[in-house]
């Protein structure tokens, strides 16, 4: 019997090449990509798709190379202050077809300088928050919101960047001026109605209404100091002439000593 020699150990089962890379990737975008979302990738830019999936809340795991973001179709009703504020890359943003209602001051801060489409069409905003588009210079979409026209609306849209695609699109559900309701807000604008006149005509009656209540106030403490001074000056004269009255010398010149 010859001596017995070491086993060599059993090689392992090694995958083929295409299942390996195919592993690979499924690890990565598993690691790198929201839940029930897709993030095909090309050239290390990310899309990310997120559309009809169900979403109450902004995902918190979205690429940061993301350049495109889809979130419509889903059940969204506010945009929190920072929700893409990692997102430095990203060039559109889609949120349309959603609940949104609020929108925070500082929803889109982050995206100022790269941002070029933000699409918010087919929501439930009513008043355009302005403090959270006015620093973007993306074209934003806006149409088929329940907007309120009002004197606020149209200085928010001076600020805007609207796009030209839209823009007919976008109607007054409620207006501070009746016969406006349900007609084109770039209508209206274009034929010189101006929404700020009517809100500075209220301003300047409420201030006129205000400086008269002064006024009177003022009139009203003036008679009853008049009033009261009279009072304690009569009052005063019937004490005088109620003090006994001192008997008159009929020689007012004393002899001199």
């Amino acid at each position: 019997m010859g001596p017995v020699g070491k086993q060599s150990p059993l090689p392992l089962p090694v995958p083929a090449g295409g299942s390996c890379l195919v592993l690979l990737l499924c690890l990565r975008l598993g690691a790198s990509c929201p839940q029930s979302c897709q993030c095909p990738e090309h050239a290390g830019a990310v899309a990310v798709h997120c559309s009809a999936r169900g979403l109450q809340e902004i995902p918190k795991d979205i690429p940061a190379n993301a350049v495109l973001l889809k979130l419509d179709a889903n059940k969204l009703t506010h945009i929190p202050n920072g929700a893409f504020q990692h997102l430095n890359q990203l060039r559109e943003l889609d949120l349309s077809q959603n609940t949104i209602e609020t929108i925070g001051p500082a929803a889109f801060s982050g995206l100022a300088g790269g941002l070029r489409l933000l699409d918010l069409s087919h929501n439930r905003i009513r008043r355009i928050p302005k403090d959270a588009l006015g620093k973007l210079s993306a074209k934003i979409r806006l149409s088929h919101n329940p907007l309120h026209c009002e004197c606020a609306l149209q200085e928010a849209l001076w600020e805007l960047k609207l796009d030209p695609e839209s823009v007919d699109e976008i109607a007054c559900h409620t207006a501070a001026q009746e016969e406006f309701v349900g007609k084109p807000l770039i209508q209206a604008l274009d034929s010189g109605v101006s929404f700020c006149s009517t809100h500075h005509k209220t301003t300047d009656v409420a201030m006129l209404v205000t400086m008269f209540g002064w006024f009177a106030m003022v009139i009203a403490y003036v008679v009853y100091y008049v009033r009261q001074n009279q009072e304690d000056a009569r009052r005063h004269l019937e004490y005088l002439k109620s003090l006994p009255s001192a008997p008159v010398s009929k020689d007012p010149i004393g002899p001199v000593p």
